[in-house]
């Protein structure tokens, strides 16, 4: 099983997201924000592990689309799954390994997605 990142500054938020992750997922690791993010994956160790980043939703500093296209131009084989908030719509992350889930997307079907996403992966490496 491939690592999944999930990309979180708020801690409640990471700590219902990395529990639920947790229980569906072998590998789980957490950052606060997008430069935590960026220098993990500049580790070939992680990066060669690397799954799946999962964006949350109020990243500060480098965030939002700036920071999902910084990450597919060092890793542009990883799947991005950006939990947006409600200034973010679908139309500001197009990409084909980037998927999206509006503000009312819940903790369900984030677990779907991130599924979804890394047996696509998984399907496409066999």
């Amino acid at each position: 099983m491939r690592t999944i990142l999930l990309v979180e500054d708020d801690p409640l938020q990471a700590f219902v997201r990395m529990s639920a992750l947790e229980k569906r997922f072998k590998s789980v690791r957490r950052v606060a924000d997008a430069s935590e993010a960026l220098c993990l994956i500049e580790q070939t160790a992680f990066a060669d592990e690397l799954g799946l980043v999962i964006a949350g939703n109020h990243l500060p500093g480098l965030g939002g689309p700036a920071f999902v296209a910084e990450l597919l131009t060092q890793m542009p084989q990883v799947g991005v799954l950006v939990l947006g908030n409600a200034t973010e719509s679908a139309g500001d992350y197009v990409h084909e390994r980037v998927r999206f889930l509006g503000r009312s997307g819940g903790t369900e079907e984030m677990l779907k997605a991130a599924d979804e996403m890394v047996h696509a992966d998984d399907q496409k490496v066999a």
